[in-house]
């Protein structure tokens, strides 16, 4: 099966509405490499568009890779150094580069949060994460109650984290049954989190003051990893491009962060 790579990108756009997400949104979301025409067999999908990611795609002998953290956030002043020995690839091999940073973390189905919600059987699921008029996460109901430590062990248990830990910051209630999650970097939303009455925030890093913020409002936080929260979004995309017909390799590169 072979597609136009215009066709690949306008399917992959409709679907994640990436013109919404235009105004509140550093990266470059949609095709940010790749000629006016081309055809499309094979797709890679990672999470982050690096070096690395790149050679691989490469290697696998893919048409197209889809990241969710792309190279572009508000444009280059110069293509040299560092960022000339990462597009080199994408250049050299005819590699289009295709990205979806907060229009894949917000996606109630396809989504990183919705990925997570999954992982947690979460019910009565809505948005969460207001950011402008879009939202960046999910929120749900546990089936059943977590302990602190049952939540702290699923997280580890079924998140690709490098072998790395699940932190937790266990400031909240000995049951917890109301979860909001914002993957990534996610703290800046405690206090919706708060407001909306979720028992515990769910995210992949912290910053400093979410220690004390979460210690005063009487929350959980998790900090399961960034890139470990973040892989949902571009497996659900690669199942959805397997559904076309095109053939796909998925590249695991976790940064234990």
């Amino acid at each position: 099966m072979t597609l136009e790579l215009s066709t690949v990108v306008d399917r992959l756009d409709e679907q994640l509405r990436t013109d919404d997400y235009a105004d509140i949104d550093a990266s470059a979301n949609g095709l940010q490499v790749g000629p006016d025409e081309g055809s499309v067999d094979h797709v890679a999908f990672a999470v982050d568009g690096v070096a690395e990611t790149f050679e691989r795609a490469v290697d696998a002998g893919a048409d197209a890779l889809v990241v969710h953290h792309g190279i572009s956030w508000g444009g280059f002043d110069r293509v040299t150094g560092r960022t000339y020995d990462r597009l080199e690839p994408l250049l050299e091999n005819d590699l289009a580069l295709y990205v979806s940073h907060l229009p894949l973390d917000g996606h109630q189905e396809l989504g990183n949060a919705a990925g997570v919600a999954d992982v947690l059987e979460l019910e009565a699921r809505a948005p969460f994460g207001e950011l402008g008029p879009e939202h960046i996460g999910q929120r749900g109901t546990a089936a059943d109650p977590y302990a602190p430590d049952e939540l702290r062990r699923r997280l580890g248990a079924e998140l690709e984290n490098g072998g790395q830990p699940v932190r937790l910051l266990e400031f909240g209630p000995d049951e917890i049954d109301e979860v909001a999650i914002v993957t990534g970097s996610g703290t800046d939303w405690l206090d919706e989190a708060v407001a909306t009455g979720a028992d515990a925030l769910v995210t992949g890093e912290g910053k400093q003051k979410a220690y004390h913020e979460a210690k005063e409002a009487g929350i959980h936080v998790a900090l399961a990893g960034h890139y470990a929260t973040e892989t949902f979004g571009v497996r659900a995309l690669q199942e959805l491009v397997e559904g076309w017909g095109l053939e796909t390799t998925y590249l695991e590169v976790p940064t234990g962060l």
